[in-house]
């Protein structure tokens, strides 16, 4: 589908949605690519805008696209383009607060979607969850498009200067993967800044004890990376009383109280919440659970 297509009907993009139409058919059969679908899978679409995604997923040997659109004009123009098709439900709303099930009664196990920027960090949480809290749905797998800036630290690994807090509660829940960078000029209007696409696989299994420790581990990253040039002996290390057994405990797993907080692993993050939970006394402040 080339642009005469993608304006087939007239519409302003709106700023206040984040409203950014992906043109490029490279990028686009890529995101179908990433997705490995068949025909058994149910797609969850976010912000299907004027088709140009939707088009290739109802092309797709997937079984049902259910997509969710906020914008009353797109909802309409949307309608007029597929509603002959029968694999193809649309449900107008807002993401972060509509219901994520398809409207068939079918269960949706994939998302696929060019994500608005202005919503990326909420969004995550309701498809992939929180270290604190479960998502309300599972899915097996997400392809989606977003901002450089966030899909890098997605991806990033400890040490590098992309690594943060959101690297390590995302890769905690989830497998992420780079698939392919998409730069502002494949889209119109094009944005300021340039996109890619991610893949992210959520973990199947999870401790039954992830999300309490989730809770002081949360508590624990947000302190510590307000100071990512400060050694975690100065963060993380003031509030604790048992000194002598954290200083033990980061020994043993080859840590260092001079380390910064992006030089920690993911797994070594939850490692240490959990040694806290179990062996420190934590004292009054940032990281106190009242």
């Amino acid at each position: 589908m080339g642009d005469k297509t993608v304006n087939a009907y007239r519409h302003i993009p709106r700023k206040r949605f984040g409203q950014h139409w992906l043109k490029d058919q490279g990028v686009l059969d890529q995101i179908i690519k990433a997705a490995e679908l068949n025909s058994e899978d149910c797609v969850l679409e976010v912000g299907p805008g004027k088709g140009a995604l939707t088009e290739k997923l109802i092309e797709s040997p997937a079984r049902l696209v259910q997509a969710i659109e906020l914008d009353r004009d797109l909802v309409v123009g949307l309608k007029k383009r597929f509603s002959h098709q029968n694999k193809f439900s649309l449900r107008e709303g807002d993401v972060l607060s509509a219901s994520l099930e398809a409207e068939n009664g079918l269960t949706i196990n994939k998302v696929v979607a060019n994500i608005p920027y202005n919503i990326t960090g909420p969004l995550l949480k309701r498809l992939i969850g929180e270290l604190k809290k479960a998502p309300e749905n599972s899915f097996e797998s997400l392809v989606l498009l977003m901002q450089k800036e966030v899909a890098q630290r997605l991806v990033a690994k400890p040490g590098t200067s992309n690594f943060s807090a959101l690297s390590v509660r995302i890769q905690l829940l989830a497998k992420c993967q780079d698939v392919c960078d998409v730069p502002s000029k494949c889209f119109q209007p094009a944005p300021k800044v340039d996109s890619k696409v991610v893949m992210i696989k959520p973990f199947v299994s999870i401790d039954p004890d992830f999300y309490e420790i989730g809770n002081l581990l949360e508590r624990l990253l947000k302190h510590a990376f307000a100071g990512r040039r400060k050694k975690l002996r100065n963060t993380i290390g003031s509030f604790v009383t048992s000194k002598d057994r954290m200083k033990e405990f980061f020994a043993y797993r080859g840590i260092s109280l001079d380390q910064r907080p992006q030089e920690i692993s993911p797994s070594n993050w939850f490692a240490l919440a959990k040694a806290l939970k179990e062996t420190c006394v934590i004292e009054n402040g940032p990281l106190h659970s009242k």
